[in-house]
C-alpha cells in the first residue's frame, strides 16, 4: 500500500513539473489585436482591414517572424468586429487589452468609433493606430493614439480649394451626417475653408440628415433651390449610394464633390453609373500606381478579386508603422504593461515612414504629415489620379 501511495505521488509530482513547465516556458509570440467594423453600415471596411492585415502576417511569419533584441517572434492577429458601433468599439478595445494582452489595436477606422476606441486605448497606455480616422479628436492629448491618414482641418482646405479651381465656384452647398463625427466635423472645416475663400454666405446651403434616415429629398430640393456651383458631400459610401442617385431623381445636373470616405471598393458597385466622373478626396490612386504599391495592388487583387481601397492601403499602413515600432523596441520583457509602453515609446521616434498611400512623418500628436490626392471616377469605375496635394 505504502510503495502505491510512494508511485501515486511521484505520478503527481511529474505530472505537476510537466505542467508547470508548459506553462512557465516563454512562446516567442506577440499579439496585435484589430478593432475594426466586420458588421454594421460598413462591413467592407472591417473586410479590407483583415484582408491586408492577413497579407501581411504571412509575409512576416513565413520569414520567421520579426527580430527585437536579437531574438525572433511570431506574431498572433486577433480580429474583433465592432459592429460599426461606437460604444461596441469601447467594449472590444477592453477585450483585447483586458483579455487577449495584446500589446497594441490597429483600428477602428471610422472616426465614430476611433474616437472612444482611442480614450479607451489611451487610459489603458496601450499603443493604437487608426488606419483611416480623419478627426483630430481621435489622437489629441493621447500620446499611445497614432493614425495613417491625413486629418481632416488639412481636407477640408484640399476640397474648398479644389472645388474653387475645379468647378470655377463661387458658391458651394454641403450635405453631412449629423450622427457622424467623421462627417460632421469635416463639413465644418469645409466650410470654413470656403468661406474665407469667397465671404461668409458662399455656402448658400448646409443640410443634414441622421444615420437611419433613407430619404435625403428634403434637404437636396433645398441645396437645388439654392443652386450652389457644387455640392460637397463628407459622407461615407452606402450614404453616397443615397444621395447621388436622389440628387439626380430631383433634377440635379451640376458638380458633385466627395471626401475620402467615399474611396471604397464597393462605391461604384452600390452608387451606380450616377458616380462615374465624379471627383473625391482621398489617400492614394490605384490607377497608375507604381512600385511597391502597385507591387501591393497587384498581390491584394490577386488574393481577393478585387483592387484595396483607401482603407486596405491605409491599413497596410497602419499595420507597418506598429510594426516598425516593433522592431525599434530594444526588447520583449514580458510585462505587458512594460512592453507596451516600450512601444508607443518606439512608434513616436519615427522619423518617417515609406508607406503605399506615400510618404509621412508624424507631428507631436502622433498624427502623419502626408500628400492628399484627388482622383476622378472614370467610366470603368476606376479611381483615376487627378492630383496630389502637399501639406
Amino acid at each position: 500500500m505504502k510503495n502505491k501511495f510512494t508511485l501515486l505521488v511521484i505520478i503527481v509530482l511529474l505530472v505537476s513539473m510537466v505542467f508547470i513547465t508548459g506553462c512557465s516556458k516563454k512562446e516567442n509570440v506577440i499579439k496585435i489585436g484589430f478593432n475594426i467594423p466586420m458588421t454594421g453600415d460598413i462591413p467592407k471596411v472591417g473586410e479590407a482591414s483583415k484582408f491586408s492585415a492577413e497579407m501581411k502576417l504571412k509575409d512576416i511569419n513565413s520569414a520567421g517572424g520579426i527580430e527585437i533584441g536579437g531574438v525572433k517572434y511570431m506574431l498572433k492577429f486577433v480580429y474583433e468586429d465592432n459592429e460599426s458601433k461606437a460604444e461596441s468599439a469601447v467594449a472590444v478595445a477592453l477585450k483585447l487589452i483586458e483579455q487577449d494582452k495584446v500589446i497594441g489595436i490597429i483600428g477602428p477606422n471610422s472616426s465614430k468609433q476611433a474616437i472612444p476606441g482611442g480614450e479607451v486605448a489611451n487610459d489603458n497606455r496601450t499603443p493604437m493606430v487608426s488606419p483611416w480616422s480623419t478627426n483630430p479628436a481621435t489622437t489629441l492629448d493621447r500620446p499611445y493614439v497614432f493614425r495613417a491618414a491625413f486629418l481632416d482641418p488639412f481636407q477640408g482646405p484640399v476640397a474648398a480649394k479644389f472645388g474653387t479651381e475645379q468647378f470655377n465656384a463661387k458658391t458651394a452647398a454641403v450635405i453631412y451626417n449629423l450622427d457622424n463625427d467623421y462627417s460632421k466635423g469635416l463639413a465644418e472645416y469645409f466650410t470654413a475653408a470656403f468661406e474665407k475663400l469667397h465671404g461668409k454666405g458662399s455656402v448658400v446651403a448646409y443640410e443634414s440628415f441622421g444615420q437611419k434616415d433613407q430619404d435625403y429629398s428634403v434637404q437636396l430640393t433645398k441645396i437645388i433651390a439654392a443652386n450652389p456651383d457644387f455640392i460637397f458631400m463628407p459622407i461615407y459610401y452606402n450614404k453616397v449610394a443615397l444621395a447621388l442617385p436622389q440628387a439626380q431623381d430631383l433634377g440635379w445636373k451640376g458638380n458633385v464633390l466627395g471626401s475620402d470616405s467615399w474611396g471604397s471598393a464597393e462605391l461604384v458597385t452600390l452608387t451606380g453609373d450616377v458616380v462615374k466622373g465624379k471627383y473625391f478626396i482621398t489617400h492614394y490612386a490605384a490607377a497608375g500606381a507604381k512600385g511597391a504599391t502597385k507591387e501591393f495592388i497587384d498581390r491584394y487583387n490577386a488574393a481577393y478579386g478585387y483592387v484595396p481601397d483607401d482603407v486596405g492601403a491605409l491599413s497596410w499602413d497602419a499595420l507597418g508603422v506598429m510594426i516598425k515600432g516593433l522592431e525599434g523596441m530594444k526588447e520583449i520583457t514580458g510585462d505587458i504593461a512594460t512592453d507596451r509602453t516600450a512601444l508607443m515609446e518606439s512608434i513616436k521616434a519615427i522619423k518617417s515612414f515609406a508607406g503605399v498611400t506615400g510618404k509621412m512623418k508624424f507631428d507631436k500628436n502622433g498624427d502623419p504629415i502626408k500628400e492628399a490626392v484627388i482622383v476622378k471616377v472614370s467610366d470603368s469605375g476606376e479611381f483615376e489620379f487627378q492630383m496630389g496635394v502637399a501639406p
